[in-house]
């Protein structure tokens, strides 16, 4: 019998929907939130009112164009944490209501595990490029920079993290000192293909073991623009592409620095990068350079799935539905976690 799970997620400012049966994608809808262009960031009381919004059409498109009728679901599938509490609170509700309608199980996702595993959603029934276990996932978006060991799609080790800021959210407040908007890593990825990444330096920072560090870097950046902008006050706009292509550099180099580190001491050939970050072409870029001078077998996911998506939600359910990994109606969505 067919597993046909819908996937719920609504962690951040994206609400999204996807339906997945016995692990191939029928649909995958995201619905954005502009609102919060204007206020150079996230607003989370805009965020929760948007999703309210947007959650019972996105969830009925999603229906609709993997051509099934509601009641030959599973289960549904939600993005309990970690996210804005706000945002969570809305597809954890609709999550509950709508199992409770149907009289089918749901299952709590976290949102770190789904964009690993969003490396195994298949688009075609022979779809076989998925990693096989251990491999190394580096998932890097605004909230997290992580190096994770995955064992198994339920046994995933964090073997390093960032110790201050994540690397999506460097690209992004150096983008705001340079007057860029928001979000401001798409915009530094734009400028930095028209560069010189060896224009300018910037501190790169010497922590142990494979964390990651990201704050002396943004203030490296910003004593930069500090000290360039006394001399020229045309300073930025005259060299904004040389500025994003040496931050994007600097920011890629520190990434892969670590994750080689870890790969030559655990001897793991198979690599995987996650999260918003890996949408970045220099970071792809760098990650198909390491497959051709060190052996590696990089799994890099398709654009739609770098982003916040309901598929990565589906499918990290379909595998805990065969596991018949449930979880009960009193589930709270919580806004801080590790894997």
């Amino acid at each position: 019998m067919s597993i046909t799970i819908l996937g719920i997620e609504s962690s951040c400012d994206d609400t999204s929907a996807s339906v997945i049966r016995d692990g191939v994608l029928l649909s995958n809808i995201i619905a954005g939130q502009a609102v919060h262009q204007s206020y150079g960031g996230v607003v989370p009381e805009l965020a929760s009112r948007a999703h309210q919004q947007n959650i019972i059409p996105v969830v009925a498109e999603a229906i609709k164009r993997a051509g099934i009728d509601k009641s030959k679901l599973s289960a549904v599938a939600f993005t309990r944490g970690p996210g804005l509490m706000g945002s969570l609170l809305v597809g954890t509700s609709f999550a509950k209501g709508f199992s409770a309608s149907l009289g089918i199980p749901m299952i709590e996702i976290n949102h770190l595990q789904a964009h690993v595993l969003a490396h195994f959603i298949k688009e075609t029934p022979d779809d076989t490029d998925q990693p096989t276990y251990p491999f190394l996932c580096l998932l890097v978006s605004g909230g997290n920079s992580q190096i994770i060991k995955v064992n198994a799609y339920n046994d995933m080790e964090v073997i390093g993290q960032t110790i201050d800021d994540a690397a999506g959210e460097a690209f992004d407040k150096c983008a705001k000192v340079m007057g860029l908007g928001y979000p401001g890593g798409p915009v530094v990825n734009r400028l930095a293909n028209e560069g010189n990444p060896k224009a300018f330096e910037f501190n790169k920072p010497h922590i142990q073991g494979y964390d990651y560090s990201f704050s002396g870097l943004k203030t490296s950046f910003l004593y930069t623009l500090r000290d360039r902008l006394k001399e020229d006050p045309d300073f930025i706009e005259n060299n904004k592409a040389d500025l994003c292509a040496s931050l994007q550099s600097t920011v890629i180099d520190i990434l892969m620095t670590k994750l080689r580190k870890a790969a030559k001491d655990l001897n793991i050939k198979e690599v995987a990068v996650a999260g918003g970050v890996s949408a970045n072409t220099g970071l792809r870029d760098a990650f198909h350079d390491h497959a051709a001078r060190y052996g590696w077998k990089i799994h890099i996911p398709k654009f739609a799935f770098t982003t916040d998506n309901a598929a990565m939600v589906a499918i990290t359910g379909y595998y805990k539905y065969m596991d018949k990994d449930f979880c009960a109606m009193d589930a709270a969505p919580f806004s801080r976690v590790v894997l």
